[in-house]
């Protein structure tokens, strides 16, 4: 229920050295109107509606049915057309790192206080917090290609308790695109069609935290 930001960092100098280590140009531009989208959002409230209407000209254009159909030259225009859209509301990205994580820690704590959350914690009855704390973390992206990928996933059917994977993903996404409902995600089983070996190895990294914090029903 709380805000998030991703991908921090991210200026026009910085995207070209993430486009050089990792010698994928289409994922730097990708994570980078990611951040200018976001920011924009969450940290200036900026309606993301703004950046949609941009997102879906350039889209059209390129005679794309979504993200992940567009490519380099598409999505270094979409970062200069979200430029656009801050100019249009008289505000700038900041370029400098650290002034965009200082302003991403103020958000986060900004919306603790949100209608989404206050009614969040009404409903699941959580009281007598003082407040939240900010999590900074390193990257891991899935949305470096055909073999990265994001989704969200239970130990358990989380209405019944049986002890059996439950959840969905995408491949070469990142997180918000699951729960905005940018594309359809898949059954986190057809996982083990497409990653066998990567399925295998979440497979066992559930079954440790099930030991772990005894949550097997054995």
């Amino acid at each position: 229920m709380m805000d998030t930001v991703l991908n921090i960092g991210l200026n026009d100098t910085t995207v070209k050295g993430l486009a050089k280590s990792t010698g994928n140009e289409r994922f730097a531009y990708d994570s980078y109107r990611r951040l200018l989208d976001m920011f924009g959002d969450v940290v200036l409230g900026i309606p993301h509606e703004d950046f949609e209407r941009k997102f879906d000209k350039v889209k059209e254009a390129a005679n794309a049915d979504s993200d992940v159909d567009l490519g380099v030259a598409e999505l270094q225009k979409l970062c200069q057309e979200y430029k656009q859209v801050y100019d249009e509301h008289g505000m700038k990205f900041p370029s400098d790192p650290h002034d965009q994580l200082e302003a991403c820690i103020k958000a986060v704590f900004g919306s603790w206080m949100t209608p989404r959350a206050v009614k969040y914690r009404e409903k699941e009855n959580i009281r007598g917090l003082l407040g939240t704390a900010t999590n900074i973390q390193t990257m891991v992206f899935g949305n470096m290609g055909e073999s990265s990928g994001t989704g969200v996933a239970f130990s358990r059917n989380p209405s019944t308790g049986e002890p059996k994977m439950y959840g969905e993903y995408l491949i070469n996404a990142q997180g918000e695109d699951v729960v905005a409902g940018i594309r359809t995600p898949q059954p986190i089983q057809q996982m083990q069609e497409v990653l066998p070996k990567a399925y295998e190895q979440f497979l066992k990294n559930v079954d440790l935290l099930e030991h772990y914090f005894k949550g097997e029903l054995y």
